[in-house]
């Protein structure tokens, strides 16, 4: 029993006041008794469907339970078909396909232009500029894992280059700050893991199936986290890289320096991604204070001045 065609039949029936069996199955191609089950199916998880006999009969949703095109505003309809959108750039299938169809079923002709034009207002496309071209072949292959409780292989990359090989049951797909990662039970650590797909290589949906787990959801809101161990460092940043830096803080933690310059309280952590951000401004950046970040910094300047050495 394919469930699109269930969905669709309940689509069909909303639209429509009442359908016969051998019109229903004419549409969908398969048999009168074939539409009988679905419509035994339909009925048991809960939408009421009822059969009128004799000239003009058919089935028919109960009319209490039709929903009327006008419970959905523009405003509704166009939030709708902002979100599908964005999502069929990079998460691509039929099921989205068909979905962005059935919304627009719910669209009447006198609002069409209208929702069309608050539709576009706002332009959410989750396809990178650049970057690692397996990400949207990457995620195709997740989602049909996730669809069919199947296994995925691959060599994974994680901190100070350590590359292992996993096996692991998948059970999220996550957009986290414009990176994708999928959550799932990993065999080589015997527990759930967070996985961020630019760092997997080499992956492989298995034919192997598994019984999908009770699992909690992953935690991905750091921010008291982040406030307990952040600290300010103070930098003397160019004006020719303030929207860079603006992408880590906000205007209010820029003081003019002259004409040219800013000094700027800079959120930090003592790690190697927050010392990692500091050295890709370059020379447009000088870390002032305190003096043990300032002297790591320096060390850090210092050895890839020996690389770049005669």
């Amino acid at each position: 029993m394919k469930v699109d065609r269930l969905v669709s039949i309940i689509m069909t029936l909303l639209d429509k006041k009442r359908m016969g069996a051998q019109e229903l199955a004419d549409m969908f191609e398969v048999s009168p008794r074939t539409i009988y089950r679905d419509i035994d199916a339909i009925n048991l998880a809960g939408i009421p469907i009822r059969s009128i006999s004799g000239v003009g009969g058919g089935f028919e949703i109960m009319p209490e339970y039709k929903i009327d095109k006008k419970v959905f505003s523009t405003a509704d309809l166009s939030a709708i078909l902002m979100g599908l959108s964005s999502l069929s750039n990079m998460v691509r299938g039929d099921e989205l396909v068909n979905a962005l169809a059935k919304v627009k079923s719910f669209i009447p002709a006198e609002k069409a232009k209208d929702i069309e034009i608050k539709t576009n207002q706002i332009c959410i496309d989750l396809s990178p500029w650049i970057g690692n071209q397996n990400i949207q072949p990457y995620l195709e292959t997740i989602k049909a894992a996730l669809e069919n409780c199947r296994l995925l292989s691959f060599e994974y990359i994680a901190h100070h280059g350590n590359k292992t090989v996993r096996t692991v049951e998948p059970y999220q797909l996550i957009l986290k700050s414009s990176h994708w990662y999928f959550y799932g039970y990993c065999y080589h650590r015997n527990d759930y893991r967070l996985f961020r797909l630019s760092r997997m290589s080499d992956l492989q949906i298995q034919q192997e199936t598994f019984v999908p787990r009770n699992y909690q959801k992953p935690i991905l809101d750091f921010e008291e986290i982040l406030t307990a161990i952040q600290t300010e460092v103070k930098v003397r940043i160019h004006k020719s890289i303030l929207d860079r830096v603006l992408e880590y803080c906000t205007y209010d933690h820029f003081t003019p320096d002259g004409d040219e310059h800013y000094l700027v309280n800079f959120p930090f952590v003592e790690n190697e991604y927050y010392f990692d951000i500091l050295l890709g401004f370059g020379d447009k950046c000088e870390c002032i204070e305190p003096l043990y970040i300032r002297e790591e910094m320096k060390r850090r300047i210092c050895n890839i001045a020996v690389i770049y050495g005669d």
